[in-house]
């Protein structure tokens, strides 16, 4: 085919854009085209019988279609066959017949422009003779330095005597960057294009003579390494040679560096383990994806600091003045802490080392704000050393703690060894947050893991995954905190030593309000002391009926809703410059009081008893109601109650019928006239009779909220007592206690929150079991203590003596 067999240029032709070939006059090629455009370009030259113009597209556009995206020049040839192939992409064989440029844009969809020719200038022959030969003898001499250019390409350049020809013959032979090859392809002049090759040339040539000298100096290696280290050798040679060498060799002789230093801190087996990964990474090229994994594992394992601890001496008289600064009572745990430590402090005066397995793990359990992980603080801050707090709270996975194994993408160390790694010291104080509530799943169970950590015969050998060694963790001071130890398995509970902490007396909440909260609040929000004050019974109505917690975390919230209101307010009203917030004005600050406190019933009533409960945010008094109805003896039950609860409300019931039975509680005999004594309620009540002509009815408020425990059997027993005899139990009396089928009642749990919820009831009068009496007393605080009459109780009998009004 010729140009003279089409249209006369310039002329209107569509453009098919090519990414990857960069094609000549005098190539005969296959194309594959994939995208619509360029397919749309192909069937319109085909249809129209025209020849197309392929232009290469722009380094960084690949994939583009439009006039921006493309050079403004390429090869005009036409499509000589065109095959669809089973996968939607069309394959055209393409000839080139001559060079081309873009005159003006015509259309964007497919691309068409006018295209004209590119013409060669007029040229001197003798002069272009001259350099041709020049590009002849340099391209003899590329050819026998590389193995790239072929030879037979050599004998055509010879033979052939037109210029442009063999212009195009050597450029798509040797490695041009796609600007260098359009630069050599749209130059007019051919002097100067021959020129650019001769320079193109000469520079390969270059670069084949030092990548065969790289080679030889390689290669005379051979006998003595195997190809791994030829290939490491060649990579360094090419490295010098361009400059960059350095950078990997002193990132692995830092590595070693860092290990030697540690060295003496390591065991044999922690040692062999990072020199072995750091040999490796040496042998690897950089750009494996394998070289990546084991720098990461380097990064990590040689920032553990092995060899450093705290250099501060332990003194418990610190520990006790941190203590005592940063917390308002809590007299016993503050006592325990300091304990602990005085230990710790005398093994290091006397120079006694630590035998394996001695030392306990302390663990704070209470409700919620109560200052367990504040307690963790101030230990940390008497001991000068920094503070880890690891959040178990919904903690599944296993690996989380002990770290995952290098195989698995994104691999880590566990949070352990990461906290080390924060700390930067290897014996911080690590706080275990919400122990209670670590889960289980497919993934595994984290508390199997905890148990070596926690457990001194196992935690100087704890081994992580990830490090692929062990480490001493029997220097790490772990704190654990909870707010439910059932919910902790009985093998780990085993393995730490349990601090109670229980909730704030209002007086107390009082006292860590005034000292502490009001004025971090203040300070946390920009004022000045002498900007605001809030008055002592603002203060004590916040605490009785804006907040109820058994800590004080809701009692720092509503003094910060105060303070930004004040914040506020000082800020609009600049001839305001102090803010006094007293009872009367309260409400402006705050909204509607959010609980009130139920208090004792005004009144003696019949079936309605005050009990005291626990809950998880301190105590509660719960009213237990009973009502009896027609029926046969049975007993019903409501109040999402447990099946502990449930099982307390039948003993009572049977207990109480005993005692009817045996007429400790006496039943009025109800005597009927003779006219009605046929009927159902004409029939006398005998004292036996009671409790199986009448259904009895148990709830206990609220019903939404679930509860369980062993503690309401007195409770419900004075309930249902009450309302068979009918007789008014005491308003001013509330009780707690567990109740065995004999009649005896045992001891319970949580005194001290729930002789604190009858003082808040202004309860009068608590009985509670003898044992709770004689050895939990000392645990209570004094302003309770004087203000409740507590009685002492071992039988359901004296219970009933003390609550029901039986003179009525």
């Amino acid at each position: 085919m010729k140009l003279s067999d089409y249209s006369a240029f310039p002329t209107t032709l569509p453009i098919i854009v090519e990414d990857e070939l960069f094609l000549y006059p005098f190539m005969i090629s296959p194309i594959f085209l994939s995208d619509e455009e360029n397919i749309l370009a192909a069937q319109k030259a085909l249809e129209d019988n025209s020849l197309v113009l392929i232009c290469p597209s722009k380094e960084g556009k690949e994939g583009q279609r439009d006039f921006e995206s493309i050079y403004p020049a390429g090869v005009v040839g036409s499509i000589m066959r065109k095959v669809t192939l089973p996968d939607g992409r069309i394959k055209i064989l393409f000839q080139g017949l001559a060079r081309g440029k873009i005159v003006k844009k015509v259309a964007e969809h497919p691309l068409r422009a006018l295209t004209d020719l590119i013409e060669s200038k007029p040229f001197n022959e003798i002069k272009v003779e001259a350099l041709l030969e020049v590009l002849r003898e340099k391209v003899r001499n590329l050819a026998a330095v590389s193995g790239h250019f072929p030879q037979d390409l050599v004998k055509t350049i010879e033979e052939n005597h037109e210029p442009n020809r063999i212009a195009d013959l050597v450029s798509s032979s040797i490695r041009l960057k796609k600007s260098d090859a359009y630069e050599l392809f749209i130059e007019s002049d051919i002097e100067k294009r021959i020129m650019l090759l001769i320079d193109f040339i000469t520079e390969d040539i270059e670069q084949s003579k030092l990548q065969r000298e790289i080679k030889s100096k390689v290669h005379s290696r051979l006998e003595k390494i195997n190809k791994e280290y030829f290939l490491k050798e060649q990579l360094k040679q090419i490295q010098k040679e361009l400059g960059v060498d350095t950078q990997r060799e002193e990132e692995i002789e830092e590595y070693k560096e860092k290990l030697e230093k540690i060295k003496p801190y390591l065991t044999q087996e922690a040692y062999k383990e990072i020199k072995k990964q750091i040999d490796r990474f040496s042998r690897m090229h950089p750009d494996s994806a394998e070289a990546g994994v084991i720098q990461t594992y380097l990064d990590w394992v040689l920032e553990v600091p092995f060899g450093k601890y705290s250099k501060k001496k332990l003194n418990i008289n610190d520990v006790k003045r941190q203590l005592d600064k940063d917390h308002y009572g809590l007299k016993k745990p503050k006592d325990r802490i300091v304990e602990y430590f005085a230990v710790k402090e005398l093994m290091e005066l006397r120079g006694i080392k630590k035998e394996k397995g001695s030392g306990a793990i302390l663990c704070f359990a209470g409700p919620p704000g109560i200052g367990k992980t504040s307690l963790a603080n101030s230990i940390a801050n008497a001991l000068k050393r920094p503070l880890v707090r690891i959040a178990l709270g919904g903690l599944e996975d296993v690996s989380e703690l002990r770290g995952h194994r290098r195989t698995y993408i994104g691999a880590m160390p566990g949070r352990i060894v990461q906290g080390l790694i924060e700390a930067k010291e290897m014996d911080p104080v690590m706080v275990l947050d919400e122990i209670d509530k670590v889960g289980r799943s497919f993934k595994g169970d984290p508390t199997s893991v905890l148990l070596e950590i926690l457990d001194p015969e196992q935690n100087t050998h704890f081994r992580d995954y990830y490090l692929n060694f062990s480490i001493d963790l029997s220097n790490v001071i772990f704190i654990a905190t909870a707010n439910d130890i059932s919910y902790i398995p009985a093998p780990l509970r085993d393995r730490m030593e349990f601090i109670f902490l229980s909730s704030y007396t209002p007086s107390e909440k009082f006292e860590i309000a005034k000292r502490y909260l009001i004025p971090q609040e203040i300070k946390k929000h920009g004022l000045k002391r002498s900007e605001i004050s809030i008055s002592t019974k603002a203060l004590e109505e916040i605490i009785e009926k804006y907040t109820r917690e058994a800590g004080v975390r809701n009692l720092r919230r509503r003094i910060a809703d105060i303070v930004r209101k004040a914040a506020r307010e000082l800020l609009e009203n600049s001839h305001i410059h102090k803010i006094s917030v007293t009872l009367k004005n309260l409400n402006k600050y705050l909204e509607k009081p959010i609980f009130e406190i139920e208090l004792a019933e005004e009144e003696p009533q019949i079936g309605v008893v005050n009990g005291l409960a626990w809950t998880a945010v301190g105590g509660d008094v719960l009213k237990i109601e009973a009502i009896k109805i027609k029926g046969k003896g049975s007993l019903q039950l409501t109040g999402s109650l447990g099946e502990v609860m449930k099982e307390s409300a039948r003993i009572a019931y049977s207990v109480v019928k005993v005692l009817i039975d045996k007429r400790d509680i006496k039943i009025e005999q109800k005597v009927i006239p003779k006219s009605q004594k046929e009927t159902e309620d004409g029939v006398t009540v005998e004292q036996s009779e009671v409790y199986r002509r009448y259904d009895i009815h148990l709830h206990i408020p609220v019903g939404a909220t679930p509860k369980d425990g062993p503690s309401a059997g007195i409770t419900m027993a004075t309930a249902i007592a009450s309302i068979l005899s009918e007789k008014k139990v005491r308003n001013d009396v509330a009780m707690t206690g567990e109740l065995t089928l004999t009649g005896k009642v045992l001891p319970i749990g949580g005194l001290k929150e729930k002789l604190i919820a009858a003082y808040k009831a202004k309860v009068k009068k608590v009985l509670i079991p003898k044992k709770n009496y004689e050895r939990d007393l000392e645990d209570i605080p004094e302003e309770v203590l004087n203000e409740l009459e507590t009685v002492p109780v071992t039988r359901i009998e004296e219970v009933l003596k003390e609550a029901i009004i039986w003179d009525k």
